[in-house]
């Protein structure tokens, strides 16, 4: 009877030890809010509806369990302004919600446009709508709660960090704190992370040049800094534009980087800015380890046609449209999406490991 409860004991651990977890993350770049955008937004009543502006790329955000985006603007309220000090309707963050986005970062030039009323405002708003944020802080307090920012999903703990390379000159008055790039400030939050027992350490970070297709010498520097200290996943944010990304595997481990994810949506529409890229992330823990179990991106245009004298925007799953074809109502977008594909895969050729999805993710 002893040696049968051994054996049974033993068969139980053994399963134990060979169970996985798994769970997916999604990722895409600066959510802007220009002036044009605000007054497509605007309703007859004085309302405003973003929700359009994502029907279309929902299911994208439905693929996942995490869904993380860079919000670069604040929520400070009325009077409403595109560049250079932008402030959006809570609208934005409410049809964000409602499309299936969880988690917003806040560190980036444009977090403290409108002061400290401003940045506390928009953090008043993403709390009241439960959303998952770090990045800008009310305080040590406030930063102690989200900074690192402890997320348990699926049998996984993650630890997601986020910094800014400035605030464009606004002095961040005390006691609000924005996540700046400080090399041994973040060597110490990278120790804190591995403390926490995160099984992946994932930093997005707002760097470079904007307008530039190819990282700086500064982001590969820092990206070997944040990995030689903990990092796992490097999401990078601010040209404006997609730079290239890169999986590399080891026996040690898997380490990616993505230099840029480029604009989700915005007014942008010179060359390369029209349109982004989302990168989704397949996490799997298994004998202790976790590891990336798969890594695909999906190119996404903005859809910009004037409708009722206005213009309005729709953020286009480019790289399943393509593939599959575009509905029939969007077909005025054929020529631009095609364009912007075009240019933004002439990037993405130097990518390693990291294949363009060509049919929708499934839903969870």
């Amino acid at each position: 009877m002893r040696n049968h409860f051994l054996l049974v004991l033993f068969l139980f651990t053994a399963v134990s030890s060979t169970h996985s977890q798994e769970a997916s993350l999604l990722f895409f770049g600066d959510i802007m809010g220009h002036d044009a955008q605000i007054a497509g937004a605007l309703q007859a009543d004085g309302s405003y509806d973003y929700e359009p502006v994502f029907q279309y790329i929902e299911p994208a955000f439905r693929s996942a369990d995490i869904v993380v985006g860079n919000l670069e603007v604040t929520l400070a309220g009325p009077p409403y302004a595109g560049y250079p000090a932008f402030t959006s309707p809570d609208a934005l963050a409410e049809a964000l919600k409602a499309s299936g986005v969880n988690t917003l970062v806040t560190a980036n030039n444009h977090s403290y446009d409108k002061g400290k009323r401003g940045m506390e405002r928009t953090l008043q708003v993403l709390d009241g709508l439960y959303f998952v944020r770090t990045g800008t802080f009310r305080d040590s307090a406030d930063q102690a709660l989200h900074h690192p920012k402890l997320i348990e999903i699926k049998g996984l703990r993650l630890a997601l960090l986020n910094y800014s390379y400035g605030t464009n000159g606004i002095r961040v008055r005390p006691p609000n704190i924005v996540n700046h790039i400080v090399p041994e400030q973040i060597k110490a939050d990278l120790a804190q992370a591995r403390e926490m027992e995160a099984d992946q350490i994932i930093v997005c970070i707002h760097w470079g040049n904007e307008y530039q297709t190819s990282p700086h010498a500064s982001q590969q520097a820092t990206a070997q800094l944040l990995f030689e200290h903990g990092a796992d996943i490097i999401i990078g944010s601010h040209p404006h534009v997609v730079q290239p990304m890169h999986l590399q595997r080891s026996e040690n481990g898997d380490r990616l980087v993505v230099y840029s994810l480029g604009n989700f949506v915005s007014n942008q529409r010179k060359e390369y800015t029209d349109g982004g890229s989302m990168v989704r992330i397949e996490l799997k823990k298994e004998n202790g380890s976790t590891r990336i179990k798969n890594a695909e991106h999906l190119l996404t245009w903005v859809h910009a046609p004037q409708e009722n004298g206005k213009r309005r925007y729709y953020v286009l799953p480019a790289s399943w449209y393509q593939h599959e074809g575009l509905p029939e109502h969007l077909a005025p977008a054929q020529s631009g999406m095609d364009s912007y594909l075009e240019k933004a895969r002439s990037v993405m050729q130097n990518n390693t490991n990291l294949p363009e999805s060509t049919t929708p993710w499934p839903l969870l």
